[in-house]
């Protein structure tokens, strides 16, 4: 049998997605029920506990499938990336995600009405999705209007079915964001959250984890080739060409991310953690 990575497939010993019948050996096996986030950042991670690290988050209007809630927890699956983690339960809203706008920013105020000058209930970020219910201009200012009422700056949105024509321009807008260890999100992002937030923008999902993103996006290309866009990988890192002598990634050196010349990279990288493992052009 088939070993499976349980980072994106729910099994456990008591329980298990019931898709996965046949694959895996569980006394019971449920169907996911739809639910969305409701918080601006909602952390997974591998247990149900505070004290675990967290592996990757979700954004706001992102959709996840639920198999289990226990004392505040949800065990759920992430419907855009399929990575499978544990959840806060009062973070979760029930039913599928009405959102088809998109937060373009690197991070954005809502405000509780149409108006730049009253105080913020949260901030998003880039990534979000949101339900748009009209638009209202005041003073100059363009806001699209949310359900609740509450308000984001209009020029910080757009269709969810746009995307943005260079992935790489993207992470550039993101340069300084502060490195959090399993961040995927404008407040705190990591190396390969970098990469699958930046490609989500550009219209293109990719896989969570370096691991995953090494093994599955695109195809393999020489050092000596390497062009914008294209990938770099170390063992449990990977950064983004911006030309053939650069690179951004998000990274513990900085605590940012950041531009680096490649060559520095690799010389600092490979004294404690080894070579470049491979490049890859998506």
């Amino acid at each position: 049998m088939t070993v499976l990575d349980r980072r994106l497939n729910a099994f456990r010993e008591d329980l298990a997605d019931k898709r996965l019948e046949g694959q895996v050996e569980a006394p019971s096996f449920v169907a996911g029920r739809p639910a969305h986030v409701r918080v601006p950042v909602l952390d997974i991670r591998r247990t149900a506990s505070l004290e675990a690290g967290i592996d990757t988050q979700l954004l706001f209007g992102q959709d996840v499938l639920v198999f289990d809630e226990n004392e505040g927890f949800a065990w759920v699956q992430s419907v855009s990336d399929g990575y499978v983690g544990y959840v806060g339960s009062n973070g979760l809203a029930d039913g599928a995600s009405k959102a088809a706008h998109l937060v373009t920013a690197a991070r954005t105020f809502v405000y509780p009405a149409p108006d730049l000058k009253s105080v913020p209930t949260s901030a998003l970020s880039m990534g979000s999705l949101v339900q748009v219910v009209g638009f209202e201009e005041r003073r100059g200012t363009n806001y699209a209007v949310l359900p609740s009422g509450e308000a984001v700056v209009a020029s910080h949105v757009r269709d969810a079915a746009e995307k943005d024509p260079d992935y790489v321009a993207v992470a550039e807008r993101l340069i300084h964001t502060p490195y959090l260890w399993g961040g995927a999100t404008a407040f705190g992002i990591d190396c390969s959250g970098l990469v699958q937030l930046s490609m989500r923008m550009a219209g293109k999902t990719v896989l969570r984890d370096s691991d995953m993103q090494a093994a599955t996006i695109g195809g393999p290309v020489g050092p000596e080739d390497l062009m914008r866009g294209d990938l770099v990988f170390w063992k449990g890192h990977v950064a983004i060409v911006t030309d053939p002598e650069t690179i951004i990634h998000a990274n513990g050196h900085t605590m940012t991310v950041a531009l680096e010349p490649l060559a520095e990279a690799v010389s600092r990288i490979g004294y404690l953690y080894g070579q470049p493992t491979g490049c890859r052009r998506p």
